[in-house]
């Protein structure tokens, strides 16, 4: 409880991570709206179906990249806590 209140320990990474699947989720549904609207199109608009299928595929990548890259601020400063203690040991030392 004490590392929660000195703000040691981070709980923004199971945040990301619960964004993530958001993420993959909102591009999924949006890839299926604009294949479905693309299918009922008076003219048959291929174009959007094609942009449907694009999003349901690199949108979750894009939304992979995003959230790794928050991530790896939280990775340096987990190292950078790991990186402090180990001198502090050498120094008591």
């Amino acid at each position: 409880m004490d590392k929660f209140l000195n703000f040691d320990s981070m709980i923004t990474p199971l945040i990301i991570k619960v964004v993530f699947w958001i993420g993959v989720g909102v591009s999924v549904l949006a890839g299926l709206s604009m294949i479905i609207m693309g299918l009922n199109s008076t003219f048959g608009n291929g174009f959007q179906v094609i942009s449907g299928l694009a999003t349901i595929v690199v949108g979750p990548i894009l939304v992979r990249i995003y959230c790794e890259l928050l991530i790896i601020m939280f990775k340096m400063h987990e190292s950078l806590q790991d990186i402090r203690q180990t001198l502090k040991k050498q120094s008591i030392d």
